[in-house]
């Protein structure tokens, strides 16, 4: 009887419609199951062996078009690698997310092991106080939690999703219901007990989501891979394989990776590649439906504008796996197509030169502005110009930029000064938590009364609790009598604002740790501050803040910033020079201002005012940017292919603000580099000529209040139009502006804005450049026509915007949309565009008027000594833009060479950068790298550029 039984359930096994219902029950629908195979040993007649071999299509990813510059040196390129990937071949049920998170847990450690690092392209990092941190913020943070919680769209975030902290968005993750990451054991009654995020570390943890993430990105898809691992070394190769048997899903991969050369020079052009998001996933689908989710695509730069060319085409191929998502052989391979390669119109030894003579220049200002006081102290009469930089706020500055790692205090390694601080700084925590608890708990001191201090920490304190979404700013009353009393007339301590804000019910005691729902508004009280003030104990940032305030009260030394500097190799000194520092004969000041001197401490590490700059060159011939420089910049490298998340949270944070495009994505008022537009709608107007003259008396008294000019209370007399940009006096451009507006006798500023508007258009500044990457748009002024006549009111453009504007000026009236790219080609090298700028329009003015504006530009520069010898003359204007008088002014030059048949034109802005004459030496040097006039040593020497001093105006 068992025989026939068995007979009929081996008949039932091999029949065609049981495999066809099996197949229904395993296949997802984009899997077609190929062939199953039954082994039967015959005299014990059992089932030994079924094997499922899985038939699917897998695209091939094309090899995406190289960058080179205008003279063919390569940029950017792919590079063959290694990969170590995981796919999802594990069965659903109880035990999968153990299954898969031990995989993946292992697979980290021998990665780890190796000597290699796993991807932390995650939106949460671990800070250095072992704090889970978002690395986004605003709208990309909105998005991030949207994607998390499963939302389509951020409008759909419910209010505790909307502001949970990075510690709420890890417990959800790692929750059972999600990817069940922490330890599984069983108890007395044999039930297995999860318990949430135990058993690993939080850097274990934030590892073990990250793969996870991107793993549910995919839509858990069976058998399409999620990188764990890029670019991998030898050793790592051999050990995944050698374990691939305990690795189920885990396999080393063939992959191209995208490189960067000389990545600092060129990263605000070029940009980086990264996965593809959901959002721009969707967006590309609809030009090409074979975009997929696991895609690298250009994120910014070059890289994303002209995503189209450098992608190519995808192959394809037929392969066969088994149940484990092991390869068992490929059929119907198509070879993909690579992408188009492009070549910029940059030219790369001009744009490294141009980089390097900015950084040299911001350098040489903080250089000799730098003082040895605790603090700058101005007089009554002392303007932006006047701001010195204290050599306190140096030393500050290395803790609070991060180029001193406070975290390596604490570790096994410390050295001696590293200890000694940590053990300084201990203390001084401890006694500022007790003098807060003090304060809050029983003193009630009022803001106003509390020292600068204390006054920083109360604050921090509120935008802590703000940040937290405890204190939201969307349940504050801000026209409550009690918040007017803290935040303006600052009458009341903060103890008194909190418990007002909880009795109004602007506290969200959910957040809290409450014992009961039913507390007072004491009990809540007491709750809020010792929950704060724990949290405050491992803020990095408010560890910071205490960290500023011991080296403003001389708790921790100059020389011993400059020692922790020498520990922790950010600085190399010989040994003479070291044990000049530790014995005390060469000062913390000396040794600051040397280190910035040599360019060993750089100006974005300092990110004091001046820190940031950028230059644009143009051919003015044709349009081409043969240079497009932002200073700082960053290594697109550690961004491209799967990000760093450690190095982009670092960027982030950064005060100096690298990841920004100062060319192309700042805009400040030009200052008087905007008169030769007014000049320009003068003349063609009619409301002056060439050989009329204006008379300056220092002061412009038709309207009230009455400007000054910048020479006030000199003043220039008589000039011309050519006098006047010469010497940038205001008073005549005041009058250039009072002229534009004024109708039948009347002034009108409304109309005299919209005449200067029309020529600020006719020269390209009412639009972005034309450059093939991001670029803020513009802003023409629309507020008062006599001041918006010197490059006052609302002017605020980029530098690029102002290269253009230049590049006409020196050509004589061709507005280019500029351009970055030169040509396309295919892979082969065969030319598929020859790319040139576009003419935007042209200005057709009488040559008289041309002549008169190239002159006033001329002697603009002939009147600057630095000029002289130069070896090529060259003609521009000077632009000094006041922002506030608590910030020193910025610096800008505008500027054309040949003068007598112009080749290149440049822009020139330094933020924060006092005066106008330095950035017109950075364009001097340029000229004189460009034109061969001086040794490329005594240009690029690697030193801040401290040889020329400026003149200091306000409105040149």
């Amino acid at each position: 009887m068992f025989d026939q039984f068995k007979d009929k359930f081996l008949n039932i096994v091999l029949s065609r419609e049981f495999v066809l219902i099996l197949i229904l029950f395993l296949c997802s629908a984009t899997l077609v199951y190929r062939c199953f195979d039954l082994q039967i040993v015959h005299g014990e007649e059992y089932v030994e062996n079924f094997q499922l071999t899985i038939e699917k299509d897998r695209s091939i990813n094309a090899s995406r078009g190289i960058i080179y510059d205008r003279n063919g040196v390569v940029l950017a390129y792919n590079e063959l690698a290694y990969s170590v990937t995981i796919e999802d071949v594990y069965e659903s049920g109880s035990t999968k997310n153990r299954e898969l998170n031990n995989t993946i847990y292992q697979t980290i450690k021998l990665v780890e092991q190796s000597g290699d690092k796993t991807v932390s392209d995650f939106n949460i990092i671990l800070d250095s106080a072992g704090n889970y941190k978002f690395n986004v913020s605003d709208s990309a943070l909105l998005r991030f939690l949207a994607d998390v919680y499963g939302h389509s769209s951020t409008e759909d975030l419910a209010y505790k999703e909307r502001n949970a902290t990075a510690e709420d968005v890890m417990s959800y993750l790692c929750d059972s219901s999600r990817y069940g990451i922490g330890s599984y054991i069983e108890d007395a009654d044999g039930k297995t007990v999860f318990t949430c995020m135990d058993g690993y570390t939080k850097s274990e943890i934030l590892k073990i989501v990250t793969i996870r993430y991107a793993m549910s990105a995919n839509s858990y898809q069976k058998y399409i891979p999620t990188t764990i691992a890029t670019d991998v070394n030898e050793k790592t190769v051999a050990v995944i394989s050698e374990n691939s048997t305990d690795l189920d899903g885990v396999e080393i991969a063939e992959d191209t990776i995208r490189k960067y050369n000389d990545s600092i020079y060129f990263s605000q052009i070029i940009g980086y590649t990264g996965k593809i998001s959901s959002e721009k996933l969707a967006a590309y689908k609809e030009e090409d439906d074979t975009y997929a989710s696991t895609d690298q695509v250009g994120l910014s730069g070059i890289e994303a504008s002209m995503e189209s060319e450098l992608r190519g085409q995808k192959g394809s191929e037929t392969i066969y796996v088994d149940n484990t998502g092991k390869e068992i052989e490929s059929t119907n391979y198509v070879e993909p197509v690579a992408g188009n390669d492009i070549y910029l119109t940059i030219d790369s030894e001009l744009q490294k030169a141009c980089y390097q003579i900015l950084e040299q220049k911001i350098a040489g200002i903080v250089v000799s502005k730098i003082i040895n006081a605790k603090e700058y102290v101005g007089s009554s009469s002392s303007d932006s110009s006047d701001i010195k930089i204290p050599i306190y706020d140096t030393y500050i500055s290395m803790i609070e930029n991060h180029v001193i790692d406070i975290s390596h205090f604490y570790a096994s390694n410390a050295d001696e000064t590293e200890i000694e601080v940590s053990q300084k700084f201990d203390a001084q925590q401890n006694y500022v938590i007790e003098r807060l608890r003090e304060e809050l708990m029983e003193t009630h001191t009022a803001y106003r009364d509390l020292t600068t201090e204390y006054q920083a920490y109360m604050l921090y304190i509120v935008s802590l609790l703000n940040s937290k979404s405890i204190l939201p700013s969307s349940n504050i009353d801000t026209s409550d009598a009690t918040y007017l009393a803290w935040k303006q007339e600052e009458s009341i301590s903060l103890s008194e604002y909190l418990k007002y804000c909880i009795a109004q019910d602007w506290i969200d005691v959910t957040k809290l740790n409450l014992d009961t729902q039913y507390a007072d508004t004491d009990e809540i009280f007491a709750v809020l501050v010792e929950e704060l003030l724990t949290q405050l104990q491992s803020d990095e940032d408010f560890q910071i803040k205490i960290y500023r305030f011991m080296i403003k009260n001389d708790l921790l030394s100059g020389r011993e910033i400059c020692q922790l500097l020498i520990e922790q190799h950010v600085v190399s000194v010989d040994k003479t020079v070291e044990e000049k520092l530790y014995g005390g004969s060469l000062s913390a000041y000396q040794f600051m201002v040397d280190r910035i001197t040599n360019l060993e401490i750089t100006p974005a590490q300092l990110a004091l005012e001046p820190c940031t700059g950028s230059m644009v060159v143009t051919d003015v011939t044709n349009g081409d940017v043969l240079a497009c420089v932002s200073y700082p910049s960053y290594d697109n490298n550690l961004l491209a292919n799967s990000i760093d998340a450690e190095y982009y949270a670092s960027l982030l944070s950064d005060q100096s603000k690298p990841l920004y495009n100062y060319a192309t994505q700042e805009r400040t008022a030009p200052g008087s580099t905007f008169k030769m537009v007014t000049s320009t709608a003068g003349l063609m107007e009619g409301v002056i000529t060439t050989g009329e003259r204006i008379t300056c008396t220092g002061i412009f008294d038709k309207i009230t209040p009455s400007p000054h000019c910048w020479i006030y209370p000199s003043a220039h007399g008589s000039l011309s139009v050519a006098g006047a940009i010469q010497n940038s006096c205001n008073d005549f451009f005041y009058e250039v502006g009072y002229r534009l507006g004024t109708v039948d006798g009347a002034y009108d500023s409304e109309y005299g804005l919209s005449r200067l508007a029309k020529y600020a258009d006719l020269y390209g500044l009412s639009e972005a450049s034309g450059i093939e990457i991001e670029e803020s748009d513009p802003q023409v002024s629309d507020s008062d026509a006599v001041r918006s006549a010197i490059g006052q009111g609302t002017n605020n453009f980029t530098t690029a915007a102002l290269a253009r504007y230049v590049t006409a000026v020196a050509n004589s009236g061709t507005v280019y949309q500029l351009t970055l790219v030169d040509k396309i080609t295919d892979h082969n090298g065969t030319l598929l565009e020859d790319h040139d700028a576009e003419v935007r329009n042209t200005i057709s003015m009488d040559t008289t008027y041309w002549t008169a504006i190239h002159s006033g530009m001329r002697a603009v520069v002939s009147a600057k000594a630095y000029y002289e010898n130069l070896g090529v003359n060259v003609a521009g204007k000077t632009g000094t833009a006041q922002q506030s008088t608590s910030h020193p002014n910025h610096a800008l030059f505008v500027s054309y060479a040949p003068y007598e048949n112009p080749e290149i034109a440049c822009a020139v802005r330094i933020a924060n950068g006092y005066s106008s004459d330095y950035a017109a030496q950075a364009a001097k040097d340029l000229y004189a790298y460009y034109y061969e006039t001086d040794s490329i040593d005594h240009i690029l020497t690697g030193k801040a550029a401290t040889s020329a001093t400026a003149v200091s105006t306000n409105n040149d």
